[in-house]
């Protein structure tokens, strides 16, 4: 029997937490390739740290796109962030680029032959969508309000050059469900980095407008329940108060916990890893289910060996919500799209330099613009799906 009454925490972190200067950098190298050709093959891990980016891992693509290239990319990333720090500085940071020419076994095992043999998956693997009616972009309500809270600090933050705020900051929201349905806040937690001339109290009434904003009417917790800077202070942070990595923020990026996760993460690789185009394509049938109307909530499962184009498993949960039988539902998605690697890639149109912006504040749950990016947000589905069903 499922609980209905809870409560339920998500997490976000800003673009300027270290694992998030991370993954945007490597996400800019997989633009620089793509926008480069839109068949180039990436897979591109950073590290930052006081004063220091270190880029390693594999490509195939023009070599246009030189060591030279990326470090650039890494510079203007960092000086779009807005680090300027003596221990974090876009213009003075070392750049160590170690990325060499993909592996020929990965590659044959992916390439299409032009004849008898369809692309492969890039990797074997297991990947997760979810949607559900908690807001109007159909994610769960608490990683959706975390991720806004931290979106509208960093506006006021880039529209300010005397902000009191730095780049870095981590919010967190706990919802009460009664019924299975959020009706409240009981806690909110945001830490952010600050000047040094700044006390503790002004930061906390300069965040509260922002919790306010974002929050529905009457959401809003009990204040001894409202944590700005617990520890107290929030000076030094960023890449030079904790090293970041690529792919850390794995539940950040997705459904904030309410949904399973496969466990690959998505920044640093191109399209034909089906840890990032399968989670996408798996996130737009779950999306298109639930703004179907064929369920309130629904998570699907897609399975890959690497070098083989066919999915090997569709699984399909409406949580006891569904108006259509779940094995018939799993067929009617294979139908009415095709969930082959090169399937997903051209139906979402994903080889295209539109990644560096899904790096920070979730890739779900955003919207579509008219480069192509978050095209998985799309329900362009619906008409086919009730049609199919």
């Amino acid at each position: 029997m499922s609980q209905e009454s809870y409560l339920f925490t998500s997490e976000s972190v800003s673009e300027g937490h270290p694992d998030k200067v991370s993954d945007r950098i490597s996400d800019s190298i997989v633009d620089a390739f793509l926008a480069a050709d839109p068949l180039s093959r990436v897979a591109v891990e950073t590290l930052t740290t006081t004063n220091r980016i270190v880029l390693a891992g594999e490509v195939r693509g023009p070599d246009s796109v030189s060591k030279e290239k990326m470090e650039e990319a890494a510079r203007r990333v960092v000086k779009d962030i807005g680090y300027e720090q003596e221990g974090f500085h876009w213009k003075n940071a070392i750049v160590d680029v170690h990325v060499h020419a993909q592996s020929v076994d990965i590659a044959q095992g992916v390439d299409s032959d032009g004849n008898k043999k369809d692309e492969g998956a890039g990797d074997q693997g297991i990947m997760f969508g979810y949607a559900c009616r908690e807001t109007d972009v159909l994610m769960p309500a608490p990683i959706h309000f975390s991720h806004a809270i931290l979106r509208s600090l960093a506006e006021a933050r880039h529209a300010d050059n005397n902000s009191i705020l730095g780049p870095d900051s981590k919010s967190q929201v706990t919802l009460r469900y009664e019924n299975g349905k959020p009706i409240c806040a009981t806690s909110v937690v945001v830490s952010t980095q600050h000047s040094e001339n700044v006390s503790q109290e002004e930061v906390r009434e300069y965040v509260r407008p922002h919790i306010l904003k974002v929050l529905p009417e009457g959401w809003m917790c009990p204040e001894a329940e409202f944590y700005v800077n617990p520890t107290g202070r929030f000076v030094i942070g960023g890449p030079d108060g904790d090293a970041g990595l690529t792919g850390r923020k794995i539940i950040v990026d997705t459904y904030g916990g309410a949904a399973p996760h496969g466990g690959g993460a998505f920044s640093g690789k191109d399209p034909t890893k089906v840890d990032r185009s399968a989670a996408y394509a798996t996130r737009y049938l779950a999306k298109n289910v639930v703004a179907a109307g064929l369920a309130d909530k629904c998570t699907i499962q897609l399975a890959y060996a690497i070098g083989v184009s066919k999915p090997l498993s569709l699984y399909v949960d409406t949580a006891g919500t569904g108006q259509v039988d779940e094995e018939k539902l799993a067929k009617v998605l294979q139908d009415v799209m095709d969930l082959s690697p090169r399937g997903i890639r051209e139906h979402l149109n994903l080889s295209r330099p539109i990644y560096e912006r899904t790096a920070a504040y979730g890739h779900f749950g955003r919207t579509p613009h008219d480069d192509g990016s978050f095209s998985w947000e799309k329900t362009d589905l619906v008409d086919a799906l009730k049609a199919a069903v």
